[in-house]
């Protein structure tokens, strides 16, 4: 069905699409409380937030509603008991870690455990659309579950983490038995600290079991941008708080003989970009016989624009380390490309890759390039559209100089400007202020575009429609954060037909309403049409 767009009729309003999905998880195990249903009169209440108490928690026989609620009932016990000399450990829990149904007689799983056998494994997998190639350990159902230090779960708590997320689920464990994955998930699914729970887990085992006094690197992750180094590191540095866990980043626009200088100095993980890593691999010899963990983020990138033979060059330096490849994109050449970087490995996919994240609501809007700064410029003014902190992204650096510009001009709103033009130390800085909201809305080319954490971002407008299908699915996933919904706002005309094809095919994976002018392209009819001659579309 085609839709019409009420923006491109009536420039001054913008109408919110919302849709309802059916609720065909009626007889899955409830994740979350807001996925639970009220309680009727005389049925059992949750003992947390009084929904339906549809499970009985194994540890306690309270009645609750969810798995997010049964872990807020174990982490009251775990914080009620108290210890001398400061936090309590936290609650081991069985690597089970049950759950039961109650009041269901026909529900196939019956009281059986949820992570037990690799039958009851693979079913919890389906609930969670958690989908493995290969031989890796059941999911867990909390971080406790998973044999970590105890200073390791109360800095994942102190973090924020209350449970983990179905990427975290699978992942984690599989990375902790030593495994060689590639896994796949939306983005702001939680994939950074699926790879860095377990390093961090294995540094600190290392570092307490061979004591030294020299101390060589033992893992290292190498990502696209200096920005998302950059926040890799952060978080490493958050979870790692209080162990004996130090990090170095090297990025380009930084010393390099401080970066140098930190590695000699002992560290357990470096975090950096292909280009500079060989730049300081290539000029000073530094020993990476102990690194036991080679992460590849964002590895259909990484294996592209480039990259592909710096990344190769490192990975032959190192003494087959386990390797973990992270994305949310990835198509089927470049699954074989990851594929020859390790030996036997696990591919991991939860919910479909190569799609946009389900939270992030589409809004595509017809519009021709010389409307498009007004077109934007009336959703900025508008109070009811006009949802800050927003990132917009552009196609080139200048483009991106010019828009931020314009914008405070014509609308008074402060903007700014990143982009790879500009050093280390001035982008520091605009994200610094863009994140504590002195600039509301900031214009970016690609180096925000995969793996940044924008928090608060719930908006986001696709001003230059990437030439790539997958470079737009990572961009409008900045919308997104461990679920929480966002929007995407794109603007499309004809300079964007060879992506015609495959953007409707994303915005109807989402849901969103087709410009009309978009859906009877010649360049979009001539995939989707069944006639004679027709060309079928190639699923990359």
């Amino acid at each position: 069905m085609v839709h019409s767009n009420p923006i491109n009729d009536d420039p001054s309003i913008i109408q919110s699409l919302s849709t309802d999905a059916p609720n065909d998880v009626e007889n899955d195990v409830k994740l979350s409380s807001k996925d639970q249903r009220d309680a009727l009169p005389g049925e059992p209440m949750c003992i947390i937030c009084g929904r339906y108490g549809e499970y009985i928690c194994d540890e306690t026989d309270d009645d609750v509603c969810s798995l997010e609620c049964k872990q807020s009932v174990l982490c009251r016990i775990s914080k009620s008991s108290s210890h001398v000399g400061g936090l309590p450990p936290p609650k081991k829990l069985p690597a089970a870690d049950e759950c039961f149904y109650v009041g269901d007689t026909n529900n196939k799983l019956g009281t059986a455990s949820l992570g037990g056998d690799q039958i009851q494994a693979e079913l919890l997998r389906k609930k969670l659309d958690i989908h493995v190639k290969g031989v890796v350990s059941a999911p867990v159902m909390s971080f406790n579950s998973c044999n970590l230090p105890d200073k390791l779960l109360h800095n994942i708590e102190a973090a924020g983490y209350e449970m983990p997320t179905p990427v975290q689920m699978q992942a984690i464990p599989a990375a902790s038995m030593g495994k060689n994955m590639i896994v796949l998930a939306d983005t702001g699914s939680g994939k950074s600290a699926s790879f860095l729970i377990p390093i961090i887990s294995r540094c600190v085992s290392h570092r307490l079991t061979y004591v030294s006094d020299k101390k060589k690197p033992l893992a290292m992750v190498l990502t696209p941008t200096r920005e998302l180094s950059i926040q890799v590191e952060e978080h490493a540095k958050l979870l790692g708080k209080g162990l004996p866990f130090k990090t170095a980043l090297v990025v380009g626009g930084d010393a390099m003989a401080r970066q140098l200088y930190r590695i000699q100095q002992g560290v357990e993980l470096i975090v950096g970009t292909p280009g500079r890593l060989v730049d300081l691999l290539t000029k000073h010899e530094i020993d990476l016989d102990d690194i036991t963990t080679f992460v590849v983020d964002e590895v259909d990138c990484m294996l592209q624009r480039g990259f592909r033979d710096q990344v190769l060059q490192i990975c032959t330096a190192l003494s087959q380390p386990q390797v973990l490849m992270f994305s949310a994109t990835m198509s089927d050449d470049l699954e074989k490309m990851a594929n020859s970087l390790a030996k036997d490995t696990v591919v991991i996919t939860v919910g479909e890759p190569n799609r946009p994240n389900k939270a992030v609501k589409q809004l595509a809007i017809w519009v021709e390039s010389k409307q498009k700064k007004q077109k934007l410029f009336d959703i900025l003014t508008s109070q009811k559209h006009f949802k800050p902190p927003i990132v917009i992204y552009v196609g080139s650096r200048l483009g991106a100089d010019l828009l931020a510009n314009a914008i405070t001009v014509s609308t008074g709103i402060k903007s700014v400007s990143i982009h790879g033009e500009k050093s280390m130390t001035v982008r520091r800085e605009i994200m610094q202020s863009f994140m504590v909201g002195e600039f509301p809305v900031i214009v970016a080319t690609g180096v925000l575009g995969r793996g940044v954490d924008l928090l608060g971002v719930r908006q986001v407008i696709v001003f230059d429609m990437p030439n790539s299908i997958k470079e737009y699915v990572h961009q409008i996933g900045r919308a997104s954060r461990m679920g929480e919904e966002g929007q995407a706002i794109v603007f499309v005309n004809y300079e964007n037909r060879n992506v015609f094809a495959e953007l409707v095919d994303v915005l109807k994976s989402g849901a969103a309403a087709i410009p009309r002018e978009l859906m009877n392209s010649q360049y979009t009819t001539r995939f989707f049409s069944g006639g004679k001659g027709s060309k079928k579309r190639k699923h990359k």
